[in-house]
Order: structure tokens, then C-alpha cells, then sequence
């Protein structure tokens, strides 16, 4: 049986966090380590760009999120684990899909729209401050999934759009180059698992660095500590009644926790648990599940050549299906040495 490719990226701005690690690190290891499919993991610093010119901040996040992967046991032998400005050929074939893109498409890309509809409403020129890579990136993003024929690429739905960007780019490239026997580009699918949990952060919105509200994945524990204690909850009492659904602190447990636990906890908050009390086994539940990735972490940073050695490893097996598909994808649009 052929395995289906499964790709997943994260954007080198910032240290990753709690959310990152429920919503995309541990459900893309976990699913690498089945031996069900190939997996394609990838720091998508180019798309850092778009949006942070801090080159001390890229790179540093770069080291923090690749040590990140490997401390909480991503096996590279088992998965294609890489920077993405080491595959060179990302950005040609970007340029050869901008080429096909109509720019209606684009037009359409909910972050341009929004960066657009936040000027009018400042009453500001629409397209003030907005780059071409802001504008253009679903076709970067197209080229990260194309250049090595994903089949899945899990997303949370707020970026199925893309997916279906890079599906109609594949599509209008095979149609002008390609037989429809033997397609060059294969058409990706999104997957979206309702199972996987959005965090919420301290301030009870999703989890996110532009919001200024998470929690660091691998703080110490003091400082882990201190940052559930943040967690804004409401004035109830100790031994008046919660609501779990509604509450943050509750919603971080249930994506930690087995479900023994979660209906131990429930049962808690009917009882009236203290905030105090329920952040104090939060914050156990949280420290015993990453405590020893945290090790394995903070001895990582301090030997950055082994971290870059990883992901030179995972650059040399990419690089050749990248110069694969870049060689077919040349001589269909007749880009090639003469004979």
C-alpha cells in the first residue's frame, strides 16, 4: 500500500506554546510515529518574514521551535524534518505558480482582505503597509505543500482556504502543463481534526502570540506556574459550584488530561472547587507531562550545531524529491538545456 503524505508547517515567530503544542506539535508527532503515513514537518521561516523583520527573533525562534520538535521526541529517521529556506527549490516553483495564479484568487486570501477592510476602517489607503509577500503567500504556502506531493495537510479551519488555494493552483498548472493522465502536481486534501483542541489563553481568547496571551511551553516551573495563576477567571467562591465549559482553566485540563481525569475534574467544579486550588493541579498536570521534554529542551539550546545537524539531515533527503519534482516541473513548462 502506498502511504499518504501528510505535510505540516510552523512559522518561526516566536516560542512556541501551549496551544502550538496541543494543536500541532503533538498530534503531528504522534501521528509520525504510526508508521501510517510520510511525514513532512518543516520551520516555514520564509513565511516568517511576512510578518516579523527582527532577523535576531527569526532565528532565534528557528533554534527554539526545531529544539522543540526534537525535545518532545519527534524521530527524524522516521519523518522529513526541515527548514524550509534550505529547500532553494520552494521559492522557483512559487514563481512558476505565480505564473499560473490568477490574482482574483488572491484577492480573495482572508489575510489580505482583512489587512484591506482594518485600513479602510482606520480610513486609511487599502493597501497601506501591504507587501507582496502578505498578498501572495497562499502561493508560497502552494509551494511548500506541491513541491512534494502532500496528500493531507492537517489545518485548523481557519486555514482550509489555503489548502484549497494550492488545490486550485495544482489544478490550473496540470490543465495548461500536464496530461490529464499523468498530472505533474497532486492535489492536496485539508484535515481538520474537531478532536484537536484550540487552546484558550489567559485572557479566555484563542490562544495566540498576537494576542499576547500564552503560555510558553517550556517555561520553568515557577514561571509556568505564574503564568496559570494569569489565567482570568470569575468571582465565585470555593464551594460554590463552576462551570467547566466555560472556564479557561478547564479547557487547558481537558487537553492534558485522560478522561478519567477530565471526569474527575468535572465532578470538582461541581463541587466548588477553589480557582487557587484548580490552577495548582493544572499546573501539576501540565509539569508532569512536558517536565522531561523541558530537559531535553534546555540541553538542546545549548548545543545549537546538533540541532542544525538534524535539520541538514532532513534538508538532504527533501532536497531530493524537491529537485525531482523542480526537474519535471522545468521541462513541462520548457525550462531545460538544449539537445
Amino acid at each position: 500500500m502506498i502511504k499518504q503524505r501528510v505535510l505540516t508547517g510552523i512559522t518561526t515567530t516566536g516560542t512556541p506554546h501551549l496551544g502550538n503544542y496541543v494543536g500541532a506539535i503533538r498530534p503531528a508527532i504522534e501521528a509520525s510515529q504510526t508508521g501510517d503515513n510520510e511525514s513532512f514537518l518543516f520551520l516555514a521561516d520564509y513565511h516568517a518574514l511576512i510578518k516579523c523583520q527582527d532577523p535576531k527573533l527569526v532565528h532565534q525562534s528557528t533554534m527554539e521551535i526545531a529544539a522543540t520538535w526534537l525535545a518532545l521526541g519527534l524521530d527524524t529517521d522516521k519523518a522529513c524534518f526541515y527548514r524550509q529556506s534550505d529547500i532553494r527549490e520552494i521559492p522557483e516553483l512559487t514563481w512558476l505558480l505565480n505564473c499560473v495564479c490568477g490574482k482574483g484568487l488572491m484577492n480573495r486570501a482572508h489575510a489580505y482582505k482583512g489587512a484591506v477592510d482594518a485600513n479602510v476602517a482606520n480610513n486609511e489607503d487599502p493597501d497601506k503597509a501591504i507587501t507582496m509577500g502578505l498578498f501572495s503567500y497562499p502561493v508560497l504556502m502552494a509551494a511548500d505543500i506541491l513541491m512534494f506531493g502532500a496528500n493531507k495537510v492537517p489545518v485548523g479551519k481557519d486555514q482550509i482556504q489555503h489548502v484549497e488555494m494550492a488545490r486550485d493552483i495544482a489544478q490550473r498548472f496540470n490543465h495548461i502543463y500536464a496530461s490529464k493522465k499523468k498530472p505533474i502536481l497532486t492535489l492536496p486534501e485539508y484535515v481538520v481534526d474537531d478532536n484537536v483542541a484550540i487552546l484558550q489563553g489567559l485572557d479566555g481568547r484563542k490562544m495566540s502570540k498576537s494576542y499576547g496571551n500564552t503560555i510558553p511551553l517550556f517555561l520553568t516551573e515557577k514561571q509556568l506556574q505564574k503564568h496559570i495563576n494569569k489565567i482570568q477567571t470569575n468571582l465565585l467562591e470555593p464551594g460554590e459550584a463552576k462551570d467547566p465549559d466555560s472556564s479557561t482553566v478547564f479547557q487547558i485540563w481537558q487537553a492534558f488530561a485522560d478522561e478519567t481525569q477530565t471526569a474527575e475534574m468535572r465532578q470538582a467544579f461541581a463541587e466548588g472547587i477553589g480557582w487557587g486550588d484548580a490552577k495548582k493541579r493544572l499546573f501539576s498536570l501540565i509539569n508532569e507531562e512536558i517536565g522531561e521534554s523541558r530537559e531535553r529542551y534546555n540541553d538542546l539550546l545549548a548545543r545549537p550545531q546538533d540541532i542544525e545537524a538534524e535539520l541538514q539531515k532532513g534538508a538532504e533527503k527533501a532536497r531530493k524529491l524537491s529537485q525531482s519534482m523542480m526537474d519535471k516541473v522545468r521541462e513541462a513548462v520548457g525550462i531545460y538545456g538544449l539537445k
